[in-house]
C-alpha cells in the first residue's frame, strides 16, 4: 500500500482508543482528511507534542479508506506563537475547515492561504482582514460565489442577502440582514480602509457560515465571548 508524504497542519485532535489519537489534518495535496497516530504510553510522547495545532509538519501517511494511518510526522518549521484575539481567530479557522470541509479534495491554493493566514496572526497584522480573505477563499473552495454587479446596478440604499438568489435590492421589508449599497461595492473592490466596511463584511460572512453549518454553533466564538 503506497505511503504518501506531504506538508500539514493539526486542525484538531482527539483520543480515539488507548494510546491513539484521531487527528484532522489539513493537507497540502489532499485536502482535509482523518488520521489514526499511535502515540504510545507516554504523556511526554514525542508524536503528541509534533500532533499540535499551528506547527507546520510534514506527515507520512498511509490507507486507502476515509481514515488514514500517519506512519511519520517531522516538524518543518516553529509553531507560529499567536496570543489573544489571533489565537482565538486561529482556532475559529480550524473549526470552520472542519466543519465545513468535505474529506479528501484537494485545495492547494486555500492550504497556501491558510499558512498566510496564520503568518499573518502571529505577527498581529489586522485580524479582521486576515479572517475575511480566508473566509472568502473558503467559500469559494464551497462553491459558494458571491455577484456583487446588483450592487452597482440597482440604486436601493440597503440588499438583503438570500443563499439561493445573492443580493437582492432591500425595497421590501424583509426578516433578514440589511447591508449598505457603499460597503457592499467597496467589499467588491475589496477596499476595505473602513472600519464600517469591515463591520458589513464581518456580518454577511457570518450570515453566510451560518447558513452552512445549519445553525450548528462555533465553539470557538465563545472564546471571544469570554474574553469581551
Amino acid at each position: 500500500m503506497q505511503e504518501i508524504t506531504q506538508s500539514a497542519f493539526v486542525l484538531h485532535s482527539r483520543p480515539y482508543r488507548e494510546n491513539q489519537l484521531l487527528v484532522d489534518l489539513l493537507t497540502e495535496h489532499d485536502g482535509k482528511l482523518a488520521a489514526l497516530s499511535y502515540v504510545g504510553h507516554s504523556t511526554k510522547s514525542s508524536r503528541k507534542a509534533l500532533l499540535q495545532p499551528f506547527l507546520p509538519i510534514k506527515v507520512t501517511l498511509k490507507g486507502q479508506s476515509n481514515l488514514k494511518s500517519l506512519i511519520r510526522v517531522e516538524p518543518i518549521g516553529k509553531s507560529y506563537l499567536l496570543k489573544k484575539n489571533a489565537l482565538f481567530s486561529a482556532f475559529y479557522i480550524n473549526e470552520l475547515l472542519v466543519k465545513l470541509l468535505g474529506d479528501n479534495i484537494a485545495c492547494e491554493e486555500l492550504f497556501q492561504q491558510y499558512k498566510s493566514c496564520l503568518k499573518s496572526l502571529a505577527q498581529a497584522s489586522n485580524i479582521e482582514i486576515c479572517l475575511r480573505e480566508f473566509e472568502l477563499m473558503l467559500m469559494e473552495e464551497l462553491g459558494v460565489a458571491f455577484d456583487f454587479s446588483l450592487v452597482f446596478e440597482h440604486s436601493a440604499e440597503g440588499f438583503y442577502y438570500l443563499p439561493d438568489e445573492g443580493f437582492i435590492p432591500a425595497y421590501t421589508s424583509l426578516k433578514q440582514p440589511c447591508y449598505n449599497r457603499w460597503h457592499l461595492q467597496a467589499i467588491a473592490q475589496r477596499d476595505l480602509s473602513k472600519p464600517e466596511v469591515l463591520n458589513t463584511f464581518k456580518a454577511l460572512m457570518r450570515q453566510v457560515i451560518n447558513h452552512l453549518l445549519n445553525g450548528v454553533p462555533l465553539n470557538s466564538r465563545k472564546l471571544f465571548s469570554k474574553k469581551a
